[in-house]
Order: C-alpha cells, then sequence, then structure tokens
C-alpha cells in the first residue's frame, strides 16, 4: 500500500466531538502536526471525514 502524509492545517476547536476524536486517532494533536500512516480504507474513510482541516499528500 502507499504511504500517505497527514498534516493539520486548522484548527479543531469549535468542531464538533465526532471531528475531534477522528483528528486524535489519527495523531494529530495541533496545527502544523504532520503524520505519515498506509493509505488504507480505514485511514482514507477517516481523512475524508476532517478533509476540510488537513492536507494529504503522498510519500
Amino acid at each position: 500500500m502507499a504511504q500517505i502524509k497527514i498534516k493539520q492545517v486548522k484548527s479543531s476547536i469549535k468542531r464538533i466531538n465526532n471531528q475531534k476524536l477522528v483528528l486524535a486517532s489519527l495523531g494529530l494533536k495541533g496545527i502544523g502536526k504532520e503524520v505519515t500512516h498506509e493509505a488504507t480504507p480505514n485511514i482514507l474513510g477517516m481523512v475524508e471525514k476532517v478533509k476540510h482541516l488537513v492536507i494529504v499528500t503522498e510519500v
């Protein structure tokens, strides 16, 4: 599988709780933080829920 890099670019303040939980489960803890994950269907589904808060690039 391909690797993807996920970077948080917007705050989770004033977001619904589900979106905050998705960011936490992805390992993102603040603006400017980056994590790398495998591009599995589970991860891609979580990214879709918070696509307005993150930037995704392939590694």
